[in-house]
């Protein structure tokens, strides 16, 4: 079940060419040069008070105005969901006094 069925194939069809038969080449086994470590053209960097401080306020600012982003979006859709349902409750409140009236 699980054997790969190859199909055969006892006549050819078209044109049959015979393969060409290539001289055998000859190989000499050479060791491979050892590999060179290169050195590293940039240069290290160097973390001075001033780069980490720059660093430390450059993220404070980032998180801050991500944070403040996130709570605004957060406070718009809080406050469209109070309205939606004080929508609610005012046609509700319609509806009822319409139908005791009439």
């Amino acid at each position: 079940m699980f054997r790969p069925k190859v199909p055969t194939n006892p006549t050819p069809t078209g044109l049959v060419i015979q393969p060409s038969v290539e001289p055998i080449a000859t190989v000499r086994h050479t060791p491979l040069p050892a590999p060179v470590a290169q050195s590293s053209t940039r240069p290290a960097v160097q973390l001075t008070p001033g780069t980490a401080l720059a660093l430390v306020g450059g993220g404070t600012a980032v998180v801050l105005v991500v944070g403040t982003v996130l709570v605004s979006m957060l406070l718009a859709v809080a406050i469209s969901g109070v309205s939606v349902a004080v929508c609610a409750v005012v046609l509700r409140s319609l509806l009822a006094s319409g139908r005791t009236h009439r």
